[in-house]
């Protein structure tokens, strides 16, 4: 077993998407000053450009690029995008993988026609483990990335099990956020899969704080109480690495015992804050928190 791990960011905390203007290199530099060496790449236009980007991130500021982003088919039909179940796509998947010295594929979610019952699932796995060998000749290794609703159950299994079984040579990338959201323990499935992970996504876990309307609540008015207490259901927050209630010590710590090499911070929602400084506090934590020399 390695001593320590990398730990990276999630493209999509900072995804083109999220920002005033995007540049690769640009944004790779910000996140080496603030300390971090390691990046997954997610909804970035693969572009030549942003390619070109990444490699001089690798070259001139020593930036490892632990994984890339695709898909096997459209999330919906009909959806554009890169498609590893087209040929085409596939070839072009592989070379900007290569191009950026890098040796994991990751799949965000199964397309959401895949979802719902479980042949479709086991269809959905069936063709992941077809991609997942085609992959491996080209000296990639390619991993899922579950959210909560692998945690839904399909004839007495979890989603996540039935793509277990019938996709074995594709391995999981575990976001201990969504497996609580999930209704499961991060650390104790983060022990059930050791073996089969090389990437865990860090992200933390928040109750929002619930406020009233200005001028107060009014019982009287059912709209407005109606309204005050829809929002009970919605205060989950995504938060930086630290500033939560998941044990993020003891998820590290089980991912490095399971064989996992790559730490990835994500934040899907800052919540009005600059990425880059949520980045830079849960860059921050880490380093309170034992792990400052995996970056």
């Amino acid at each position: 077993m390695a001593n320590k791990g990398l730990i990276g960011v999630q493209m999509s905390t900072i995804a083109p998407a999220k920002m005033p203007h995007f540049d690769a290199f640009e944004s790779m530099k910000k996140l080496t000053d603030i300390g971090y060496h390691c990046i997954e790449i997610s909804q970035v236009p693969m572009t030549a450009e942003n390619v070109a980007g990444f490699r001089r991130s690798i070259d001139e500021l020593g930036m490892n690029v632990s994984s890339c982003t695709a898909s096997v088919a459209p999330m919906v039909p009909g959806m554009p995008g890169e498609f590893l179940n087209n040929p085409e796509d596939f070839k072009k998947i592989v070379a900007d993988c290569k191009a950026l010295d890098c040796d994991m594929l990751r799949i965000g979610m199964l397309p959401m026609t895949c979802m719902g019952s479980y042949e479709k699932a086991v269809g959905f796995a069936k063709e992941a483990e077809e991609i997942a060998l085609k992959l491996k000749e080209e000296g990639i290794d390619l991993y899922y990335h579950n959210h909560h609703v692998e945690f839904v159950k399909y004839d007495g299994q979890y989603l996540l099990d039935i793509i277990r079984a019938n996709a074995p040579h594709m391995g999981f990338e575990l976001d201990i956020h969504w497996i609580h959201r999930g209704g499961e323990d991060p650390v104790a499935v983060i022990k059930k899969y050791a073996g089969s992970i090389r990437l865990l996504h860090l992200k933390d876990y928040r109750i929002g704080e619930m406020k009233a309307p200005e001028g107060g609540l009014d019982p009287t008015n059912r709209e407005s109480m109606m309204k005050f207490m829809s929002g009970f259901k919605d205060t989950v927050q995504f938060a930086e690495v630290g500033e939560g209630s998941l044990p993020v010590k003891a998820c590290m710590e089980a991912g490095l015992a399971g064989g996992a090499e790559y730490f990835l911070v994500e934040q899907d929602d800052c919540y009005g804050r600059d990425p880059f400084e949520s980045l830079k506090i849960s860059h921050d934590n880490l380093v309170k928190l034992g792990f400052g020399d995996w970056f």
